[in-house]
């Protein structure tokens, strides 16, 4: 259930609290345990931008894609590695990465834990092209 107020004096957008339960998570394509539920988009109402939960099963891998919008990240929990363009990088709960828009990314979740991170993208088209690794 989504709950809102009136909007504040001179404001077009609405207030929105939706509530853990009623976000649900699909699986992502192309990435072998990885799924993500959508806190909130345009579709609540949010004028600028689209905050995503994703969710790393343990041993999860998500193969080299680029995304053509920008990915501010923020991992709530477990460690995983995230590859940016040519480093490698382990995160873990706390830590904050950029994606720049058309920069080369994947996941990887060697760990017995499940990893998770808050996404923010700008609303509109996020077309996701897969490298071609051959």
């Amino acid at each position: 259930m989504v709950d809102s107020e009136p909007a504040a004096e001179g404001s077009e957008v609405e207030p929105v609290v939706k509530r853990a339960g009623d976000v649900e998570y699909a699986d992502v394509g192309a990435a072998d345990g990885m799924s993500r539920g959508v806190f909130l988009d345009e579709s609540d109402g949010a004028p600028n931008f689209a905050l995503r939960r994703f969710v790393l099963d343990p041993g999860a891998s998500v193969p080299e894609h680029t995304n053509e919008v920008e990915h501010e990240q923020y991992v709530l929990s477990g460690e995983y590695t995230v590859g940016i363009g040519e480093e490698e990088y382990t995160v873990s709960a706390g830590d904050a990465l950029l994606i720049p828009a058309g920069v080369v990314h994947w996941y990887g979740n060697d760990s017995e834990e499940e990893g998770s991170f808050v996404c923010v993208v700008p609303n509109g088209d996020d077309a996701i092209e897969l490298v071609d690794s051959a």
